[in-house]
């Protein structure tokens, strides 16, 4: 340790100062104010020199306390703490907390704020549509608790596991849910090292003093910063595991921010069931946020459908997207608003005086962070101008639920009237830049800053005098940072210089003087500058704490802009792609006519996508088994229904003739799968678990999407399993769920004779030749084949290759194989078809077969000689053919 160092005593104060900082704030990355830069020291000095390509220099250089040290300009504080939070580090900003000029001795430095990656407020780290979530996780009453804060707008939930369920893996699925870019937990958290790798693979895991964890200290923390005395209101009775993670959390954003977080005023409680479930697999099926093929979200549902214009607006609709609603009379309200929206010129004038807002979420928790710069508050100011042209439209809605967002809008008149008196037009980026406060707002400030502006008037009138006084023509009065103000003559003019003059300086031309009333000015002027820039930053800093105080009431209007631009934007989607209203209630019942894919739709053109129909009821046929060919359009029918009732469910229109559904509570998504490598878990493996996963939960209200169940094993293996599991799923007690279960099995088409509630549909193809149309078309009844060698001819497979599969293909279609589903013969390129002996030849199987079989059964092979059997052999196939 460098503190029982015998070096230590041999440092300077500087650096005592930095090791005692340095040792509050381990593992943290401390950035040192010094003068106009940060610097870093040491081992901080030596990785962050190699993480931002920074110069590694060293200080004290000679002596026997050389210190590594690496350093940036203080501007660029912003750009380089992102980089360092980007690549998983914490980072500690140390302060000048008092003016150098002032400072008796070493100049006194604070620790400020800690960044990590869940407690980021830079918007050039944040993307504007998507929320920052940290989770804090705690075990209270053997029960697991989880809580989730995004610092930068102040959202935060508390949820705690169901008893009677798997906490753990009820646990992961929230975390999955909300993607958390950092976990905070106490010491001693009893989670696997397993879980921690799988579940949180992308997050910073950090481990925190347990105390304030515990359900009596966390519940003190959030009462303080709710001010209540008790939690009931919020929905936390009886939930000690919610309360002890979400007090654990605040405290920690706390601590890293130096901030009571005053944007931080409620807690709600989380409760998945309210809302429709969609786990891990499924989200990530439905391609709801980010596309499979490349991982972005262009592709993504939330891209295809995001038309709104304000950051709160975008990150709503995603959180809309994430978890529909499942109330029917929820639903019909956004639905109502929706449709008012689509009325001109209604939606076009909202969301044009929405363009004008910012996202005032995040610009108000940076003023209560103390972070806001002067464009911040301007961008705020500029926001709240455009409040009273959202409200006069909609007070008078026929839509309920547009006049009571409307109600909610706080104008924030007081705070407005504020900005717009003391903060000027244009401000500058920095605080300390100069010009950030209006004139005509501080009576002194404005003084002072006629005191600068008037200077080259006065310097004038002086230098005018002077010449007039000691009759010196070519007398110049002037200025330099080194020497300030001051009288220059030339050689020839010396001799008429008074004795009230004192020399400065001697240069080749002549003299520099000074005079008590040019020295009395600069004294005035150097001091109204720097008594301006402190006045500036003072009364800056007092506009941005009056945005803190009303940090709660910006954030409500937040919300209800958030509310008005995703209903808007839904509108404006149904308006310009045709979308209709669907009927939504609480039956089981889904009819979908002329259905499209609202994503696949959008890369095509004009009316080139096939739309489909969809008709399935628990009470009646629940079950359809869609069979076709690869490039039919199955997944993509699939992907279609689910994506629909999705949309429906939380408040959109949907891309369809007509629409009507019953509330989904689940959907279960199983299309495609992939090897989960750091699990452990095969292809196969992933496609099993996920398949319990939906036998499990499945009910009767839910949507199930399977494809190509069991294709990861063998042929029999997964035709097996996949004649189990629609059997399971339409025996189910309370009825079947909704089931598309798309497969290239064709032997399951069977169940719809077998089976009451099981229809068959295929995906139409129409032959010419040897080419095939995929009409993209889904029909009633069963494929008889699955095209698989003309998709492999349209995907450029050698001709070779293809020719050799035919003639393959045609032998086992000529039923040379055996029971094992392998080719007894598969024939030599080129070698005629030969037929294959059978052991019960169809011609023979009413004529003594059932005897055969029953001796068969009898034999015993190792009682039997070769000859014996042999002789046995013979006398059965002679019976079988009629012989004997």
């Amino acid at each position: 340790m460098l503190e029982s160092s015998p070096a230590l005593a041999t440092l300077t104060p500087m650096f005592r100062q930095y090791h005692a900082l340095k040792r509050d704030h381990p593992g943290a990355i401390l950035l040192f104010r010094m003068g106009d830069f940060y610097e870093m020291f040491f081992e901080d000095a030596q990785e962050a020199s190699r993480l931002l390509d920074l110069t590694l220099t060293a200080r004290g250089k000679g002596t026997d306390n050389v210190a590594p040290m690496c350093g940036f300009p203080h501007h660029q504080l912003d750009a380089y703490t992102a980089k360092l939070v980007t690549r998983g580090r914490r980072v500690a900003v140390c302060e000048q907390t008092e003016d150098p000029r002032k400072a008796k001795g070493l100049v006194r430095r604070e620790v400020v704020r800690i960044v990590t990656p869940g407690t980021v407020l830079d918007p050039g780290q944040l993307d504007p549509k998507d929320n920052a979530w940290i989770a804090g996780v705690a075990v209270a009453g053997g029960l697991l608790g989880a809580a989730f804060l995004d610092a930068s707008t102040g959202d935060f939930l508390a949820w705690q596991a169901p008893e009677g369920v798997d906490g753990w893996e009820a646990l992961a699925d929230r975390l999955a849910a909300f993607g958390p870019r950092e976990i905070v937990f106490p010491e001693g958290f009893p989670w696997s090292e397993a879980f921690r790798g799988a579940r949180a693979q992308d997050a910073l895991l950090t481990e925190c003093e347990p105390f304030g964890f515990t359900p009596g200290a966390a519940g003190e923390r959030l009462g303080r910063q709710f001010n209540v005395a008790s939690l009931d209101g919020f929905g936390l009775r009886d939930r000690p595991a919610a309360v002890a993670a979400a007090g654990g959390l605040l405290g920690y954003a706390q601590e890293t921010q130096r901030s009571a977080l005053e944007h931080v005023e409620q807690v709600l409680t989380h409760e998945p069931s309210q809302a429709l479930l969609l786990d891990p697999a499924t989200r990530r099926n439905l391609e709801i946020e980010r596309s499979l093929r490349h991982g972005g979200a262009e592709g993504s549902l939330y891209s295809a459908m995001d038309e709104t214009v304000t950051a709160p607006g975008g990150r709503l609709l995603r959180r809309w997207l994430l978890a529909p609603l499942t109330d029917p009379s929820g639903i019909a309200a956004r639905h109502d608003a929706v449709e008012e929206f689509t009325g001109e010129p209604m939606r076009a004038d909202l969301r044009e005086a929405l363009r004008a807002v910012h996202d005032v979420e995040r610009l108000a928790a940076r003023a209560v962070a103390g972070t806001a710069h002067p464009r911040d508050l301007a961008a705020l100011r500029a926001s709240l101008r455009a409040l009273p042209a959202l409200t006069g439209s909609l007070s008078a809605s026929r839509a309920t639920l547009l006049r009571e967002t409307a109600s909610a809008l706080d104008p924030l008149e007081d705070l407005a009237e504020h900005l717009e008196r003391g903060l000027a037009d244009d401000p500058p980026a920095g605080a300390r830049e100069g010009g950030v406060i209006r004139d005509g707002f501080h009576g002194e400030l404005d003084e002072l800053r006629g005191i600068r502006r008037d200077g080259r008037a006065t310097i004038a009138e002086i230098e005018g005098r002077e010449r007039a006084d000691t009759g010196i023509a070519s007398l110049k009065v002037r200025y330099t940072k080194v020497f300030g103000y001051y009288i220059e003559v030339s050689k020839a003019n010396l001799h008429l210089v008074p004795e009230r003059f004192r020399r400065k300086q001697t240069i080749a031309g002549g003299e520099r003087y000074v005079t008590d009333e040019l020295q009395d000015y600069q004294d005035k002027v150097l001091h109204a500058q720097e008594r301006i820039e402190v006045l500036e930053y003072a009364l800056f800093q007092e506009l941005r704490g009056e945005v803190a105080a009303r940090a709660a009431r910006v954030k409500r209007t937040a919300r209800a802009i958030a509310q008005l631009d995703v209903l808007a934007s839904f509108a404006e989607t149904a308006v310009l792609r045709g979308y209709r209203r669907p009927k939504v209630d609480g039956g089981t019942a889904l009819l979908l006519r002329g259905a499209r894919h609202p994503v696949v739709e959008r890369t095509l053109p004009a009316r080139a996508f096939v739309p489909n129909d969809t008709v399935l009821d628990a009470a009646g046929k629940a079950i359809a088994i869609l069979t076709g060919p690869n490039m039919g359009g199955k997944s993509t029918y699939l992907r279609q229904v689910a994506q629909l009732v999705l949309l429906a469910q939380a408040g959109s229109f949907v891309p369809a003739e007509e629409a009507a559904l019953g509330v989904a509570d689940r959907i279960f998504c199983r299309v495609g799968a992939s090897d989960s490598l750091a699990e452990g878990q095969s292809t196969f493996m992933v496609e099993m678990t996920e398949t319990a996963n939906i036998l499990h939960h499945a009910t009767a209200k839910s949507l199930v999407l399977l494809d190509e169940i069991g294709r990861g094993t063998s042929t029999f293996d997964g035709l097996s399993i996949a004649w189990a599991v629609v059997e399971q799923l339409h025996g189910r007690a309370g009825g079947a769920p909704r089931t598309l279960f798309a497969t290239h099995y064709h032997e399951l088409t069977e169940l719809a004779v077998e089976l009451p509630g099981v229809v068959n549909w295929r995906m139409a193809v129409r032959e010419r030749g040897d080419q095939v149309v995929f009409l993209h078309r889904v029909e009633e009844g069963a494929a008889d084949r699955s095209y698989g060698i003309h998709v492999a001819r349209l995907a450029g497979v050698p001709a070779a290759v293809v020719a050799r599969a035919g003639e393959i293909l045609l032998n086992l279609e000529k039923d040379e194989f055996g029971k094992d589903g392998l080719p007894r013969r598969a024939r030599k390129r080129g070698q005629p078809q030969q037929g294959q002996f059978a052991l019960f030849p169809a011609e023979a199987e009413d004529v003594g077969a059932a005897e055969v079989l029953a001796e068969l059964r009898a034999a015993d092979p190792a009682r039997l000689t070769p000859l014996e059997a042999l002789t046995l052999l013979d006398a059965w196939r002679r019976r079988l053919r009629g012989d004997a």
